[in-house]
């Protein structure tokens, strides 16, 4: 069944050629669209096999993704993954979608299974993190990461994510040790509607000039955080 459903994605959507090879993965997995609605218990083992066919190529199979426009999941909190699955698999007319031409096609052909057990494995793996680059940019980063800009109504990052970025699971996501330019890429992506399966960090973004984004960014993706 998902094999007819991929083969159907790929006659109707314009997607690079590494993602038609990812569907094939995905449907040699096996996986059964029928299943969606199940409740099963997440199994790492099946999510590690997933990965390695089918994320590897832009996350690496770890979830430690060297590319820095593709996020790192590794240590990501397993709620968030799933969340953010489900709304890459939305359509574009459903407001609370996240939209990318590239992982929608793949999200829609995973099964609430394989969301749950990629969420499982990826969580469970050991994030990497980067030396921020410009101090100039750390000192403004830290300020606003810790302290908000109150005159203009921006809370602080660590209310929420917390002050080594771990943030906190199903609600919010762990950003420290993230990609600066995939932050930079999705506080803009917030701010100008572009992404907006999140009303708070739209509202938040929507405050923020470029250099503050650009500092933010660079100082998140220097904090050390551990999976939770």
């Amino acid at each position: 069944m998902l094999r007819n459903r991929i083969f159907g994605l790929r006659m109707r959507t314009a997607v690079p050629l590494a993602a038609s090879s990812i569907f094939c993965a995905l449907a040699a997995q096996g996986a059964g669209a029928a299943d969606a609605g199940a409740a099963v218990r997440p199994d790492p083992a099946k999510g590690k096999a997933i990965a390695e066919q089918v994320c590897a190529g832009c996350h690496n199979a770890d979830g430690n993704s060297v590319v820095p426009t593709f996020p790192r999941l590794a240590g990501q909190g397993a709620e968030y993954i799933v969340k953010e699955l489900t709304d890459l698999a939305k359509p574009a007319s459903d407001k609370t979608a996240r939209e990318n031409p590239i992982m929608y096609p793949i999200a829609q052909a995973l099964s609430a299974a394989d969301r749950q057990n990629l969420a499982a494995w990826f969580s469970s793996q050991t994030p990497a993190g980067d030396a921020a680059s410009d101090d100039a940019d750390v000192q403004t980063g830290q300020r606003i990461f810790r302290a908000g800009i109150p005159e203009k109504a921006v809370p602080a990052c660590a209310g929420c994510h917390g002050p080594a970025g771990k943030g906190l699971p199903v609600v919010y996501p762990m950003i420290g040790g993230q990609h600066g330019e995939y932050i930079e890429a999705q506080l803009r992506a917030f701010r100008g509607g572009t992404r907006r399966n999140n009303v708070a960090m739209y509202q938040i973004a929507f405050r923020l000039s470029d250099p503050e984004i650009k500092a933010l960014a660079d100082y998140i993706s220097g904090l050390q955080a551990q999976p939770n």
